[in-house]
């Protein structure tokens, strides 16, 4: 595969390989080693003649993405792919059933280009769902299971919807969205209901349908996942299959993933982490654990019956499953862990100091964004040495910081962050993108590099305010909150101020058990930073609101005032005395 993948390159793929500010030489030499690095992570592995002939015509019949599920099926046959509430689904039932799916959708009249739009959660469906439009040649469009109803017809008619797969929890949502090649639901809520016997569901489409190789579609299927939308409207993000091993090759040349084990994906699958995650699960041939909603305590369960090898998650579910206690972690065998993979937002200091005691050298800090894919990752050792950076570069991807259009080269100075590398997107899908400087791509925030080479992320590029004159980033009064042994997490924006022109203003969650006055919170910054970085107002709530990948949604903060997560009085405790988590809708 590996030979095909690179002898068989076409001049225009040869200059796309070419982006990002490295030359063929260093291309051709940078996936030369993420083969060697695939070799030894088990995925690519001697096979009989055979099956090499097989997987070979996979590739070349339905590309990388839908292809991944037929070689799945030819190299690891009856080894569980997905495990889910609803038990396990081989990788060569994957294939069979996304077949089914595939071939139904075309006697429907889909056609390759069209858009299939997914709102699904964690389990099978989403997996059956992707790969069948994927073998069809579709544009796959994720959507986000936050949205609102207005929302989600807004993006399913900017981005060309022409079929819709859903969860039954989202019929009500999804009214008024009628998409010519039909709604299909892939999971039904009933248990009493036979899914098979449904005639709008996944299922009644494998039961009766032809499980034979789809006919080539002669288009390479496009993903789109939506950006976050933490400061406004999601954008589609779109992507082309992948002409390189380095999305892959990267990742597994800095976090120790071995093929044919077990990974728990708790982040939801239609983020670009969690696509990501599961896309690498099914490549290595390993087994991936789902849920459809996540929950600390049943992710402890499940890492230790399952004997899980991998954990995916973003900081704040990190931070939840840390808050059950050291008791909880520690009565759990969890010796076969040996990755806890994080992304998605800030990792605090405190979080990756008290996950370094909790699990030892497991935990795997990964910078990137949708539109950059990733830039860094931080190492157990990197943590260990200097927790609050985001570690070193990863092989094959470049990164520069700018000053005014200047590259700043000397440690410790900060500067716009600048990214590239074989797997950042195209552009929005409403024709914006972002800044590209020297052939690089913005990521928006601002950092620096300490004189090891590892970066530190400083703040967004757009949330800095000049507050008394001085430049003031958010992230620096965050990261110094959420270090208070009685906050268990804190953010801030930027307001106007009549003295200082612009001050921030902060929102904090107390730990349990804990009290802090608003004076107590700000002269704990003034006893650690300047004191134009002292917040002008401090509110205290129950939570902060979050997008299901736990990023914090800083545009609900600006719109209440008071911020959109409940606010409390001064000190009052956040749960229950019995240490009974509240219920949090906004949380992952």
């Amino acid at each position: 595969m590996v030979e095909v993948d690179l002898l068989g390159l076409l001049p225009s793929e040869v200059k796309s390989l070419l982006g990002g500010g490295l030359n063929l030489v260093e291309r051709f030499g940078d996936e030369a080693y993420f083969a060697a690095v695939c070799i030894r992570s088990g995925m690519v592995r001697p096979e009989l003649p055979h099956k090499i002939a097989q997987m070979l015509l996979a590739f070349e019949r339905y590309g990388m993405l839908a292809g991944a599920v037929t070689i799945g099926a030819i190299r690891n046959g009856d080894r569980v792919a997905v495990r889910d509430e609803r038990g396990d689904v081989t990788y060569r039932q994957l294939d069979e059933r996304t077949n089914a799916i595939a071939n139904a959708w075309r006697e429907k009249g889909l056609k390759p280009g069209d858009g299939v739009a997914i709102l699904v959660r964690n389990h099978r469906g989403f997996l059956e769902a992707v790969f069948a439009a994927a073998k069809v040649g579709a544009k796959i469009i994720l959507l986000n299971t936050s949205f609102a109803g207005p929302q989600i017809r807004e993006v399913a008619d900017r981005e060309g919807t022409d079929l819709l797969v859903y969860d039954d929890e989202y019929s009500e949502t999804l009214k008024g969205v009628e998409p010519p090649h039909g709604r299909w639901r892939a999971w039904v809520d009933d248990d009493s209901q036979h899914p098979e016997k449904v005639d709008d569901s996944l299922e009644s489409l494998i039961r009766g349908g032809d499980t034979s190789s789809p006919a080539k579609a002669g288009k390479a299927p496009k993903i789109v996942i939506l950006t976050s939308g933490t400061t406004g409207t999601p954008k589609g993000a779109p992507r082309d299959e992948p002409r390189s091993l380095g999305l892959i090759g990267g990742l597994l040349s800095k976090v120790p993933l071995r093929a044919r084990e077990t990974s728990e994906l708790a982040v939801p699958m239609f983020h670009a982490l969690g696509f990501a995650s599961m896309a690498l699960s099914l490549a290595l041939g390993s087994t991936l654990v789902v849920r459809r909603h996540f929950d600390p305590e049943t992710t402890l369960d499940s890492l230790q019956d399952n004997e899980a090898t991998a954990l995916t998650v973003v900081p704040v579910m990190l931070q939840r499953i840390l808050e059950l206690g050291d008791v909880a972690v520690n009565k759990r065998d969890l010796s076969k862990l040996k990755v806890i993979f994080v992304s998605g937002s800030a990792l605090s200091t405190d979080l990756v100091k008290r996950s370094l005691t909790a699990f030892g050298p497991v935990v795997y800090n990964m910078y990137g964004s949708t539109e950059i894919a990733y830039a860094t990752i931080a190492t157990p050792q990197d943590l260990a040495e200097e927790p609050a950076s985001v570690g070193k570069i990863v092989r094959g991807v470049v990164v520069k910081l700018f000053d005014d259009g200047k590259e700043i080269t000397e440690p410790g100075v900060t500067g716009r962050i600048f990214v590239g590398n074989s797997a950042q997107f195209e552009g929005y899908t409403g024709g914006e993108t972002k800044e590209l400087l020297e052939g690089l791509m913005s990521s928006g925030d601002v950092g620096h590099f300490d004189d090891k080479g590892r970066l530190f992320i400083d703040g967004r590029d757009d949330e800095m305010i000049v507050s008394g004159g001085e430049n003031v980033f958010p992230a620096e009064v965050e990261e110094l909150l959420s270090g208070h042994e009685a906050i268990e997490e804190a953010t801030a924006i930027g307001v106007d101020d009549e003295k200082f022109g612009q001050r921030l203003k902060a929102f904090v969650v107390l730990r349990n058990g804990h009290k802090l006055s608003e004076d107590e919170v700000k002269g704990y910054v003034k006893d650690n930073l300047a004191r134009y970085k002292v917040p002008r107002e401090v509110v205290f709530l129950d939570e902060l609101p979050r997008n299901p990948t736990g990023k914090v949604l800083k545009r609900e903060l600006e719109k209440s005032g008071d911020g959109a997560g409940k606010r409390k009085s001064e000190g009052a405790p956040k749960r229950k005395p019995n240490g009974t988590p509240r219920k949090a809708s906004s949380r992952p």
